[in-house]
């Protein structure tokens, strides 16, 4: 919804500067003047360079498109128009982090043509305040009306060799811990990369709107140290993108802050993309949810059918039983369904619309309304493509038969067909098109092994949340994540979109039920998650999702002080803001509740132990607010004593700052409510 808006729309020439060579130099500025923005021609191929004040950011970098076909379209080019443009307006998202986001941009757009090639590219420069975005348009040409680019040449000369966090450049997967390097040390990275200069600014490097387009990761020059060019995920054929004209590229995304958490408070990505489009969205619903999930990864459980089976229907009426007593809405069901034996084994066919003997759907979905609990569907393709296409259809509509609302996809295994990749534009495009069919049948879509996230939930609201990343069953089955990886994510992984990373593990040396795993944990019988309990309160707040899981075996739950402020936590905000925090040290974060005045305060710290203070400004003026802190106590450790933990009252208004004590790997949550 719109609820101001402003354009001015002139032609022009950008402001033009004349160098000692003699080369013409368009430049755009953001809003506050900050930034700036140069574009410029260097033997007839296309520069940009950006800028924060004095401090170069991006040094001369390339902008080019190589299509098959089309040799002369690596240079030749020549600037015919300039075009500039200014807005600013308001609009209101239908869930997410904040309410209200303003987007405010200067844009040019520089209008190229190539006359060995007869060609015409146009390239658009969008300035906000916190960054720069870059997109490529080619419209209709008279000799054709289908292109195949076969390279884009879309480079990021960073201007000096700073420190990167970053992940591979994996064409299948984002499941990484991250690397924290000099930005020679990279070889490929899979976006956001976060980047920090000598002088403390703050970039990240990503793409928005990605649509109709292979995903992009970089590659580093190995000639140029500090050097990162696009490198887009291929067809088998070695295409990296085929499409009818006219085409608008994703826009390449350079994030800038003064600080770490001036990335996080950033809303570039979003503005990026196109407004809402869909009708009709009566029902989306953000909700916390618990599920029959983690027993299969601790061992306890299978997904397949057999004795150990987890999704029963006397476990999931247990489930259910528990959501409607502590203010859980959902409940998710992993392994109901019939073909689970096939998964990982190279040809997964399950049959998404047949539940197993031990597990009646209906009688469980018409269990949970009388409690009035959501149930959530859950779709494991196993990467097998076809097989999921065929069904897809069917299978969506008869959850929404069933009044089910959301859908957890997952794409675990080798891919099928061979030599595409999860984030080729062959799973682009399959991953959109599961998004659409889900509003159609009234569903929201919640992915796991997805295409990252790049801020198309605000086109398509209904796709709600994703993996993409490293998250908690890592702790069930591998060494684990380590306490610095959470400190991490935010400033990384989070830029791009919510994450469902299923925080909550109570208990956190997985020795409940150890009798029963002994026989089938093997090697990972005695893992465990790497952080102290209050800290797994304090991601309720760090990590958003409007989809937030409590993760842990509900017996775990039961009887637990602690799980009150799970109970209490929203996951649909008005305001978010960033107090403090160091990339890969720690974070704090504040969340005002959409629906009421309460405040949510969420810290958490590596390894290290840490005293924080912090201003609480952000409360309203001239109110009292009682808090339920949720702290470390004073002997916890991550890895000694990571489970006790105190639960105090008090009492603050926003002239009053609060000391944060986080033990090793710890953490706090903190409710603010009007007394």
């Amino acid at each position: 919804m719109q609820t101001t808006s402003k354009v001015l729309l002139f032609a022009l020439i950008a402001i033009i500067t004349i160098t000692c060579s003699n080369r013409k130099t368009y430049q755009i500025f953001s809003p506050d003047k900050n930034l700036k923005g140069e574009f410029f021609m260097e033997s007839n191929e296309p520069y940009y360079t950006l800028w924060k004040g004095d401090e170069l950011l991006i040094d001369s970098s390339r902008l080019v498109l190589k299509m098959k076909n089309k040799p002369g379209l690596d240079k030749n080019f020549e600037v015919v128009e300039t075009i500039k443009e200014s807005r600013e307006n308001t609009w209101t998202q239908h869930w997410g982090e904040v309410k209200e986001i303003t987007d405010k941009h200067n844009e040019l757009k520089i209008v190229l043509f190539n006359d060995q090639e007869n060609y015409n590219i146009n390239i658009y420069f969008r300035l906000f305040d916190d960054g720069l975005g870059i997109r490529y348009e080619i419209p209709k040409q008279n000799d054709s009306k289908n292109i195949e680019i076969t390279e884009e040449i879309t480079e990021f000369n960073i201007a000096g060799d700073y420190s990167a966090w970053w992940i591979p450049g994996d064409p299948d997967s984002y499941e990484f811990l991250y690397n924290n390097t000099k930005i020679s040390e990279i070889d490929s990275v899979n976006t956001p990369i976060t980047i920090q200069t000598d002088n403390n600014t703050f970039l990240s490097i990503h793409e928005a709107a990605l649509t109709n387009y292979a995903g992009m990761r970089l590659k580093r020059n190995n000639e140029h140290n500090t050097l990162l060019t696009s490198d887009l995920i291929p067809w088998p054929d070695g295409i990296k993108v085929k499409s009818k004209l006219p085409l608008l590229t994703p826009w390449r995304t350079i994030q800038v802050g003064d600080k770490a958490g001036d990335l996080i408070e950033s809303d570039m990505i979003l503005n990026l993309n196109d407004p809402n489009k869909l009708n009709n969205l009566s029902y989306l619903e953000p909700m916390k949810y618990v599920g029959i999930w983690w027993g299969m990864h601790i061992d306890l459980n299978t997904w397949e059918e057999g004795p150990r089976h987890g999704a029963t229907t006397e476990a999931a009426k247990r489930y259910i039983d528990f959501a409607s007593n502590h203010n859980i809405k959902g409940v998710l069901i992993e392994g109901w369904n019939k073909g689970w034996e096939s998964w990982l084994s190279g040809n997964n066919a399950q049959d998404y619309t047949q539940h197993t003997d031990d597990f009646d759907i209906e009688e469980v979905v018409k269990y949970a309304k009388e409690q009035g609990v959501e149930l959530i569907g859950h779709h494991e393709t196993g990467s097998n493509i076809p097989m999921y296409e065929k069904q897809r259809g069917e299978a969506l509509k008869y959850y929404k038969n069933l009044g089910i609302h959301t859908v957890k996809t997952a794409y675990g295994g080798q891919m099928n067909p061979e030599g595409t990749y999860h984030h080729g534009q062959y799973m682009v495009h399959h991953y959109r098109e599961v998004v659409k069919l889900a509003h159609q049948n009234e569903i929201m879509i919640d992915a796991h092994e997805p295409i990252k996230p790049t801020g198309i939930r605000r086109t398509y609201p209904n796709m709600m949340t994703r993996g993409g990343v490293r998250g908690m069953e890592y702790n069930a089955w591998s060494d684990g994540n380590p306490p610095d990886h959470t400190t991490i994510l935010p400033f990384t992984r989070m830029l791009a979109g919510p994450l469902d990373y299923t925080p909550g593990i109570f208990d956190i040396m997985l020795k409940k039920h150890e009798n029963v795993r002994k026989k089938h944990a093997g090697k990972n019988l005695n893992r465990r998650v790497h952080t102290t309990l209050a800290k797994q309160l304090g991601l309720f707040v760090v990590l958003y999702s409007p989809l937030q899981m409590a993760a842990d075996l509900i017996e775990n739950y039961e009887g637990h002080p602690a799980f009150k402020f799970i109970e209490d936590v929203p996951v649909d905000w008005e305001q978010t803001h960033v107090l403090n925090g160091e990339i890969g040290d720690y974070i704090t974060i504040v969340r005002k509740d959409r629906n009421s005045n309460e405040w949510y305060l969420g810290s958490i710290t590596d390894e290290n132990k840490r005293d924080l203070t912090v201003s609480l400004d952000f409360l309203d003026e001239n109110k009292t607010y009682k808090a339920e802190i949720y702290k470390d106590a004073k002997n916890t450790h991550w890895e000694t004593n990571p489970t006790e933990y105190i639960i105090e009252k008090a009492t603050f208004r926003e002239e009053d700052s609060l000391k944060l004590e986080l033990a090793e790997g710890g953490g706090t949550a903190i409710r603010f409510y009007p007394e």
